[in-house]
């Protein structure tokens, strides 16, 4: 299950949005083993497309090496798809390659609805997961 703040869900959301036409991508990292998605990182699509993302490759190794000095890893992976369902296509499972990473996919096909799922993608295998949004709680 992944558990996520509605703070970060709603920027999730609102990437997404504001990108669209194009897919919206990036990350939510959190302490290492916590599997606590708590700093979201906004990244950019160097494909700049509405059917494909990629991470830009200086930009994802500038927050891999941010990450690792905090001691944290990516506990989200989100991408948007802009005419589709949430739902990870073949390049998205092939290409995942974080085995602790909830893959977050937002759709923004609908401009009045939003659908916002979660999946595990180990070994090219796809399982979707409940997702739990929390409130924000003083601390944070």
């Amino acid at each position: 299950m992944l558990r996520i703040d509605r703070s970060i869900y709603d920027q999730i959301v609102a990437h997404a949005r504001r990108d669209h036409p194009d897919e919206a991508c990036g990350v939510v990292a959190g302490p290492e083993g916590s599997d606590r998605p708590e700093r979201f990182v906004e990244m950019i699509n160097a494909e700049r497309s509405p059917t494909f993302y990629r991470f830009d490759s200086l930009e994802q190794l500038r927050v891999w090496r941010e990450m690792d000095d905090r001691d944290e890893v990516p506990v989200v992976i989100y991408h948007s798809h802009t005419a589709t369902e949430a739902y990870p296509s073949r390049t998205d499972i092939s290409y995942a390659s974080e085995p602790g990473a909830h893959y977050v996919l937002v759709s923004t096909r609908e401009a009045d609805s939003v659908e916002f799922r979660s999946y595990r993608i180990i070994d090219g295998e796809v399982t979707e997961e409940p997702v739990e949004i929390t409130e924000t709680s003083g601390d944070q």
